[in-house]
């Protein structure tokens, strides 16, 4: 119901601020005498009468405030004589639009609001239809002319059609045979022209029709939880049931409700109103409708997808569903604006003067936001995926639109905008399939060939028996010979993408080969410093004096004392 109000307010917003621009000046301001806010046109007609639907809306007009001498000037009468013109206009104007208010087919957004009329209607360029009746069981048509009259174009009843409105006001084919039957307030109090009695009936068929589409969707929802509970686990179609019932009873209750409105048909300007809060309501429950549907195929996808995926997913799926719905509430005031009369071209051309500016003001965020989209549809990450980029490494916590969190070895949190991660250089640890098994075993030098190679024999052995470890080809070389150790190196791989257990395989493999080597008695080597002896005078003199050179030292000292008091330095 949020919804509703909230888009029923922009709309009504949206009326405010366009209708000094889009809609025509009502007749009733100009009888008044009212000044618009606009200049008008150089040359223009004053009754207002340059489209088929602006003539005739201001003749229902200026019948309803009772101005027939002026609604007169809406009709051609030009078939009359001088005087009858005088005496009849007024009445003939009266009886046409009370013809028009009866005639529950009649529409006036179903006429033209082009100045040259509606070229498609197979009719002379300066004729278009006006009204069908029904005369005698033969249809009558009511058309409306296009004449010259003072300098301007105008569009006016057609004497043909003046001609018919005295016997169609005498036939009985419209008059509604509720009336006669009701009191004289029901009948004699109107609003926009219709009589009480009709707007009462309008008023009760609206609360009966609320109340019934409330039942239904009520009883509706009790046979749906009855069939879940006992064919289907789960209630997921109860609760998606439920967000489509919203929306579908207003759709239904404003289509039953224009069928009603041409049973009980009010005056021609009220059907005008009603139909364009028919048509608000109708726009209003499609478009919930169709963001229903959307939550509903987000939710489904989202519940598809992988844990790690899900979350990425989190990262673009709300902002691309705002932005679908924020679409699809454009459209729906554009659709309004459009079947209430406005002119929509004048509205767009604005929104995309004003998309350039909003984009040249937002270059940033938006260069950010695509960059985003490029990282969420690529996924060289994941979200908990370990990886190294810009010298950095660490994992990943969070793509968002703007920007990607990582938390580094260090705890501190990483924030990179996504217009710079998306072009910088990624390694991904994750994404391994299996992880690199590669020690360097330096033994000792003195170790002889005998002892070397069954050390790599059982080495060797210890790779290629754990289930865990791809040990094909060759996985152990005899790569150096160095005055500190004989080197072997190890080239395998543990099958397993996962670091933690990549660890414990390490340590496994690690501990058998330092039991092999124990078994052949065969030592590591250790890394060593060189050692140099000098007299313990020297030292002394290094610890008072360290900025002076060893060499200059050992000079003054003389290179041959005797032995007395040496130390081992380590250097």
């Amino acid at each position: 119901m949020t919804f509703l109000l909230k888009l029923a307010a922009a709309a009504a917003s949206c009326w405010g601020l366009l209708a000094p621009i889009a809609v025509p000046q009502s007749l009733g301001g100009l009888l008044n005498g009212q000044k618009t806010a606009a200049a008008a046109p150089a040359a223009a007609d004053p009754l207002k009468r340059e489209t088929p639907r602006t003539s005739i809306r201001n003749l229902l007009e200026a019948c309803h405030a009772d101005h027939f001498s002026v609604a007169a000037q809406y009709l051609d009468l030009s078939s009359l004589s001088s005087s009858a013109r005088k005496s009849k206009g007024s009445e003939l104007a009266r009886s046409l639009c009370r013809l028009l208010n009866e005639n529950p087919r009649f529409e006036i957004n179903h006429l033209s609001n082009d100045p040259a009329g509606n070229a498609e209607d197979g009719l002379p360029a300066d004729t278009e239809i006006l009204a069908s009746f029904e005369l005698n069981d033969k249809p009558v048509t009511l058309e409306l002319s296009r004449q010259n009259q003072q300098g301007f174009q105008v569009w006016v009843v057609s004497p043909s059609s003046v001609a018919l409105i005295p016997e169609l006001s005498s036939s009985d084919s419209l008059h509604s045979a509720i009336a006669p039957h009701l009191p004289a307030p029901f009948t004699k109090i109107q609003f926009t022209g219709t009589p009480l009695w009709i707007w009462l009936a309008l008023i009760v068929a609206a609360i009966i029709l609320s109340l019934l589409s409330r039942a239904l969707s009520k009883l509706l929802l009790i046979v749906v939880r009855f069939f879940a509970r006992r064919y289907a686990k789960g209630s997921d179609a109860v609760h998606r049931l439920e967000a489509f019932t919203e929306p579908l009873r207003l759709i239904v209750g404003v289509i039953v409700f224009r069928v009603v409105m041409g049973i009980i048909s009010p005056s021609a300007l009220a059907r005008e109103y009603l139909l364009k809060l028919l048509v608000l309501l109708f726009i209003i429950g499609a478009a919930q409708l169709v963001m229903r549907i959307l939550d509903v195929i987000s939710d489904r996808v989202v519940s598809r997808l992988d844990p790690r995926e899900r979350a990425l997913t989190y990262s673009v799926l709300p902002l691309g569903m705002r932005i679908f719905k924020v679409c699809v509430f454009i459209l729906a005031i554009l659709v309004t604006l459009s079947a209430w009369g406005y002119n929509t071209n004048a509205i767009l051309a604005g929104v995309g003067v004003g998309g350039i500016a909003v984009a040249l003001a937002a270059q940033k965020t938006i260069e950010n936001l695509f960059g985003g989209f490029s990282v969420i549809s690529d996924r060289p990450v994941l979200v908990g995926d370990f990886c190294q980029v810009g010298g950095q490494t660490g994992t990943v916590e969070d793509i968002g639109l703007r920007s990607t969190r990582i938390r580094t070895l260090d705890r501190t949190v990483l924030t990179i905008p996504n217009s710079q991660f998306s072009t910088m250089t990624l390694e991904n640890f994750s994404k391994r399939d299996k992880m690199w098994f590669h020690p360097v075993l330096q033994l000792r030098p003195e170790t002889p060939p005998v002892k070397l190679r069954a050390m790599m024999d059982a080495v060797t052995k210890i790779l290629q028996e754990h289930p865990m470890v791809d040990a094909s080809g060759v996985p152990l070389r005899f790569t150096r010979i160095t005055p500190q150790s004989l080197q072997l190196e190890i080239f395998a791989y543990v099958l397993t993408p996962d670091y933690n257990q990549f660890l414990v395989v390490q340590s496994e493999l690690l501990l058998k080969i330092m039991d092999a080597a124990a078994e052949l008695d065969i030592g590591f080597a250790v890394p060593f410093s060189e050692a140099i002896t000098i007299p313990f005078e020297t030292a002394l003199a290094l610890r008072e004096h360290p900025s002076v050179p060893m060499a200059t030292v050992g000079a003054s000292d003389g290179a041959g004392s005797s032995g007395q008091g040496e130390k081992a330095l380590e250097s």
